[in-house]
């Protein structure tokens, strides 16, 4: 006899308000059935309704949505019929939601550990003490640093993997019935996101609990999902076991979505090191406190018309580097010079030409925007800011850069909060473009979109190279994209930069221990690929491996 479903959806419905004040539906009459044990997969474009359908598994309309028809049914009991005290009484327990953005999901007044416990001691679970070493427990699970101190810190004070992770331990710390988990990994660097894969899977088996993991990572959810649905618009286009969704895909949309994956985006032939670079990172140490240094004697160069990654595990102070070279971070030594001049160390002494040369795109758009807001002001004001644009022209010029980033112009009226997180972080991108800059910082700007989504926006990065001759520093953690579009890559360990060289060189002959660790970690799109990385190499991710394969 199988196991009793857990979660049962039957022609879910679920309405939104546009504009006009006149609802539209964003999930059409969708059944899910989920088991103990098993994990579903939920793929789509960005804007394709898996977040809205995670949440209302555990019966919740974000504000200005309402769930409209059919049932919920969970553990046996229709949550549609029941009270939302009884919903605040199983949310957290019974079921627990990972956010896309951890960033915009924890207070930052609080420190961590009162965060992660608070579920547990709130609802009787735990006294403090006992939810305090069991969030230890999944901190080194986790593998986060400093396990029986890091949760004394306040979110600002961890990496946007880190925080990631600690946002994961929360979730998990009531043992939950169903986990949501919605782009889980997102943040996080390939190392690490072994890790957090093989704890989850671990939790799910140990606890015979259910997961719905929303991702548009397809190797990622290759490893961990035995179902995967496809949806698009609200609609399901199609379901199967995860093998068969991958390798043999009936509809049309789910093969453009696996293509994409694999497409290919820069065809560059990378010629040599710049003799003239926009931008030279020059022995540059940096500090937070002023005592630990954070960064440690950073040589860089990006010529015109250069892509140099900056890949490494989170923590290992790529985004850091990005604050000192666009003066957020004045660096305690060395310099950073820009088409050989020698730029301000500080923000607020760098003219406003300098300003826009150099833009940067950020990691987490939820807390790169202003929400209160539209698009349009958020893109229209570096107009503004650096050429005097306003009026119509202002607009014409808006209008025209939600069209590179594949938005259109009934965007420009929404407000951030409603916006995907995909449509979030191209808003972001097109700000950056409003300011006509010589080089762009992007800092993990393909992170929430979806693969279709993704390569369109790479597509349209090279593409602006091309024409303009810009330079990237790109910053992130997908090698295959690195793999791709990048003309150098620098890698770097805990401050330092341990190896740079052309993006070939990098791939195929590494030299250093932790290159060949970052190459080795890069998922594949077959479902053993975990497993085998897991038994074959255990002894390089310093895991055990045994615990995790059947």
């Amino acid at each position: 006899m199988s196991e009793p479903l857990l979660l049962d959806m039957q022609a879910l419905r679920i309405e939104a308000r546009g504009p006009d004040g006149e609802p539209f539906r964003i999930i059409n009459d969708i059944d899910l059935k989920l088991r103990r044990g098993q994990v579903l997969g939920l793929i789509g474009e960005s804007g394709a309704g898996k977040s809205t359908l995670g949440l209302a598994s555990m019966c919740y309309a974000r504000p200005g949505c309402a769930i409209t028809g059919g049932k919920i049914i969970f553990n046996g009991v229709d949550l549609r019929q029941q009270s939302e005290e009884d919903h605040r009484q199983m949310r957290g327990v019974n079921a627990a939601y990972i956010a896309q953005s951890a960033a915009a999901s924890f207070n930052p007044s609080k420190r961590l550990n009162d965060q992660v416990t608070e579920a547990a001691v709130r609802h009787n679970l735990m006294n403090e003490r006992d939810a305090a070493q069991r969030a230890e427990e999944l901190y080194g699970k986790l593998d986060l640093p400093d396990p029986g101190n890091i949760g004394r810190r306040y979110p600002h004070q961890v990496s946007g993997g880190q925080l990631q992770r600690v946002m994961s331990a929360m979730a998990m710390t009531c043992s939950p019935d169903l986990l949501v988990l919605d782009e889980p990994t997102t943040a996080l660097d390939v190392t690490t996101q072994i890790e957090v894969l093989a704890t989850v899977r671990d939790l799910i088996a140990d606890n015979n609990t259910a997961a719905l993991y929303i991702t548009h990572d397809l190797a990622v959810v290759a490893q961990i999902a035995d179902r995967i649905m496809v949806l698009r618009y609200g609609d399901l286009i199609e379901e199967g076991e995860t093998d068969q969704i991958l390798h043999d895909p009936q509809e049309a949309y789910t093969k453009e979505l696996i293509s994409a994956r694999t497409e290919e985006i820069n065809t560059k032939a990378f010629t040599g090191m710049p003799e003239n670079p926009v931008l030279s990172i020059k022995n540059v140490t940096a500090s937070y406190d002023g005592k630990t240094n954070v960064l440690k004697n950073i040589d860089v160069d990006i010529g015109r018309g250069e892509t140099v990654a900056v890949v490494g595990e989170s923590g290992s102070g790529k985004s850091t580097l990005a604050r000192v070279v666009t003066g957020l971070l004045p660096p305690g030594e060395g310099h950073v010079e820009f088409d050989g001049e020698r730029y301000s160390a500080a923000l607020k002494q760098r003219s406003k030409d300098d300003l826009r040369k150099a833009q940067m795109i950020y990691q987490m758009p939820d807390v790169a925007m202003n929400p209160r807001q539209r698009v349009s002001e958020i893109i229209g004001r570096p107009l503004t800011f650096y050429f005097g644009i306003t009026g119509k022209e202002r607009e014409d010029a808006m209008f025209k850069l939600l069209e590179e980033i594949d938005m259109g112009p009934e965007f420009a009226d929404r407000f951030p909060g409603q916006l995907s997180g995909g449509e979030k972080q191209r808003v972001c991108i097109a700000r950056a473009l409003a300011a006509d800059p010589e080089m762009i910082i992007c800092d993990e700007v393909t992170s929430a979109l979806d693969q279709v989504v993704a390569a369109g926006i790479l597509k349209l990065l090279d593409q602006l190279q091309k024409e303009k001759n810009l330079a990237y520093m790109f910053i992130t953690h997908d090698l295959g994209i690195v793999r791709n579009i990048a003309d150098r890559t620098v890698v770097m360990y805990q401050g330092n930069v341990v190896e740079q060289g052309t993006t070939e060189q990098i791939f195929t002959t590494q030299s250093e221990a932790y290159t060949k660790k970052l190459i080795a970690s890069t998922p594949e799109m077959r479902t053993d690929w975990l497993d085998e990385v897991l038994r074959e190499r255990g002894d390089l991710f310093e895991i055990d491996a045994e615990k995790h394969v059947d």
